[in-house]
């Protein structure tokens, strides 16, 4: 029950750091798991790329593929709804910390 309980609070910071990077610049599914990892967040691309999917379809991520070293990658980034919700997301979170903080 806590496992399940913390698992959903985190996804919606996880989503909250893939609008943060997808604002600063495209990115791909590997490069994603390893920031995450990089924050404690042990993320496979089986949840990963669902979550990716999920936020590109209400609106929030914009893919697109490149070439790469002769392989098709896909990059993300934000869309102008993304950039809304991170606006959002991130006043809500602060005022959240300042609240908890102690």
């Amino acid at each position: 029950m806590k496992e399940e309980i913390l698992r959903k609070l985190f996804l919606g910071f996880i989503q909250i750091h893939i609008l943060h990077h997808a604002k600063e610049k495209p990115f791909y599914g590997s490069w994603m798991i390893e920031e995450l990892q990089e924050h404690g967040y042990d993320m496979s691309p089986g949840t990963l790329y669902p979550l990716l999917h999920r936020m590109e379809s209400r609106g929030l991520l914009e893919k697109e593929s490149r070439t790469v070293e002769g392989k098709i990658r896909k990059y993300y980034r934000i869309t102008t709804v993304g950039d809304e919700v991170l606006a959002e997301a991130k006043k809500k979170a602060y005022e959240l910390f300042k609240e908890i903080k102690d």
